[in-house]
């Protein structure tokens, strides 16, 4: 007979730590990049009144199109305002619409596929909604809603929250569907636990953790939709400082000064690449795991 095996420290099995090893991928290599890219350039941004020896709004006097030098780091623009004070405020606005408007995009859009795995009627509805506003473009849709509520940082925000409805939805819905056919699901039931017991304690835990990646792509999307949106007058209103109205002030006037544009450019390609490595080491380790 064979001999039964007592659960020691030497033999036990260990704890499943599927979790953590999904967040040490920030810890190193394209994570690690990813999060001292945004984290650098976030923190420029939240020092902007530090770093900044102008205020964005402030005209100094004979100073047109100066080019990058000690006292103005990336020149003036056309209306002899300093452009690093204008594009480190330009990163709070960037910031602060992605921040505000992708977390409410992903617990409306996840209530909404919460919803929509539950009940078959709300499942036609919600699906409906979502086809619907997945057939618009985030640009078209900007146009159509700023026609309606005028352009300013309400209109980014009500944009980027109905493009990640519909995507934070979906995923949550086919990832909770997924789950309830796990054996470990149907034990539970089996065993008499309620569906919201079931739902709360075995299914959620599981459907929650790959929204990370989801957060980290919808992240750079929001910074290329508000610089696109300011870019084509939609977005944040002048004269208040924004990454893309800077980029598309510099235009009619790269002739005079090359440098005019360098710097919004080169913040919103570092944001939008930093969260895009951070979405793809998060995503990797995922896989691995």
């Amino acid at each position: 007979m064979s001999e039964v095996l007592e659960a020691t420290p030497e033999n036990a099995v260990p704890e499943s730590n599927s979790a953590h090893p999904r967040w040490h991928a920030l810890r190193r290599g394209q994570g690690l990049a990813g999060v001292l890219l945004v984290g650098g350039i976030a923190l420029l941004g939240l020092l902007a009144g530090v770093l900044a020896k102008y205020d964005p709004l402030q005209q100094i006097p004979a100073a047109n199109l100066l080019g990058p030098s000690g006292a103005h780091w990336f020149g003036t623009d056309n209306l002899n305002r300093d452009l690093f004070a204008r594009v480190l405020h330009g990163i709070r606005v960037n910031l602060f619409v992605g921040f505000v408007a992708v977390p409410l995009g992903a617990v409306l859009g996840s209530l909404a596929g919460l919803l929509s795995s539950l009940n078959s009627i709300a499942d036609v509805i919600t699906q409906r909604v979502f086809d619907l506003l997945l057939a618009f473009p985030a640009l078209i849709l900007a146009i159509a809603l700023a026609a309606v509520t005028g352009p300013g940082v309400h209109t980014v925000i009500i944009v980027i929250v109905a493009v990640e409805v519909p995507l934070f939805g979906r995923q949550i819905r086919t990832a909770i569907l997924a789950v309830r056919e796990q054996p470990f699901v149907e034990a539970s039931e089996v065993i008499g636990a309620g569906p919201w017991w079931t739902l709360r304690k075995h299914v959620l835990p599981n459907v929650l953790e790959p929204l990370g990646v989801q957060l980290a792509l919808s992240m750079s999307l929001a910074v290329f939709v508000e610089a696109a949106m300011s870019f084509i007058g939609i977005g944040v209103r002048p004269p208040d400082p924004s990454l893309g109205g800077t980029i598309a002030d510099s235009i009619a006037y790269l002739d005079a000064n090359p440098a005019f544009a360098v710097g919004p450019l080169l913040v919103v390609s570092g944001l939008t690449l930093g969260f895009l490595l951070i979405a793809q080491a998060l995503g990797r380790a995922r896989r691995i795991a």
